[in-house]
């Protein structure tokens, strides 16, 4: 199973899994069609957008891949 964690890029993570857009949106974290998502951590655009706590993210979006798997 897939897993993501906080030092991947937004770009990685989204490789995983295009599912994953809405969770990102729905944090607040916009950046996904953004130029710096190619370079900038998940903990990086956690700290630029502020107010989002990047460990209860990444186990929600892992939560998600988990799902994801199983339903498979």
């Amino acid at each position: 199973m897939a897993r993501v964690h906080k030092d991947m890029t937004i770009n990685e993570i989204l490789d995983v899994d295009r599912g994953i857009v809405p969770i990102l949106l729905n944090s607040g974290m916009h950046c996904v069609g953004c130029p710096m998502s190619q370079r900038e951590t998940l903990a990086e655009a956690g700290f630029v957008h502020g107010g989002v706590d990047i460990d209860e993210l990444v186990d929600e979006i892992n939560e998600y891949l988990e799902a994801v798997s199983y339903a498979s």
